[in-house]
């Protein structure tokens, strides 16, 4: 075997792992994101890979590591891209800041990713919207993923409201990531209350019309 061959070896084993990998934590994703984490086994992620349930505990102790893997996969990709939407929206608009303005750059960025990104990553919205309404240990992994991103968003309309109490600007983002979370997670009750009029999957809609309505609470919080 030439020294070259022996090098690509370990090479396209690495891409294999990772392929692999990919694989599992998709999979997962899906499956997570329809049945939550205590509907679903590591068995039932190795069963719909193809492989065999050992190698997940190699390299999983259970299935909440698994989890919390899959959820910090793409985590890490929304979180820089709205703080960087932020931080352009914030050197655009100088000390003039609009409450418009702040909410589309935190939200409209976070909508495109899942309208743009396919259905693996309106499976990771569901998994968000899970874990935001999961006290026990969803707050933690929200805290350690979003809290930067969200604190960079108050900042900004503290600045675009510089006379409205602290706790309503407060009070105002935990609305608006409430409507936030409902929404991705796609329950599909909205089509049933209007009749088809609306759709739960219908993200440019709700990318039209989320921020100037939230933008509207806020001034009545304020005001």
């Amino acid at each position: 075997m030439t020294q070259q061959a022996k090098s690509a070896r370990p090479s396209r084993k690495a891409e294999q792992r990772a392929e692999t990998m990919e694989q599992i934590f998709d999979v997962a994703e899906e499956l997570f994101s329809k049945h939550g984490l205590h509907g679903v086994t590591l068995k039932d992620v190795a069963t719909k890979v193809g492989v065999h349930h050992t190698l997940l505990n190699y390299y999983f102790t259970d299935k909440k590591a698994l989890f919390d893997a899959v959820f910090s996969r793409r985590a890490g990709i929304t979180s820089e891209r709205r703080m960087k939407a932020l931080a352009d929206y914030e050197a655009a608009a100088g000390d003039t800041p609009t409450i418009e303005g702040a909410l589309h750059a935190f939200l409209d960025t976070d909508l495109d990713t899942y309208i743009d990104g396919g259905e693996g990553w309106k499976n990771y919205a569901k998994l968000g919207a899970q874990v935001a309404n999961t006290p026990e240990w969803g707050a933690e992994l929200m805290d350690q993923h979003f809290d930067p991103v969200v604190l960079r968003l108050i900042s900004l309309l503290k600045k675009a409201m510089p006379d409205c109490p602290e706790e309503r600007i407060f009070w105002g983002y935990h609305f608006v990531t409430g409507a936030l979370m409902l929404t991705l997670a796609r329950t599909g009750r909205i089509d049933k209350l209007s009749g088809g009029l609306c759709r739960s999957d219908d993200f440019p809609a709700v990318k039209e019309i989320m921020a100037t309505f939230m933008a509207a609470g806020f001034r009545s919080l304020c005001d």
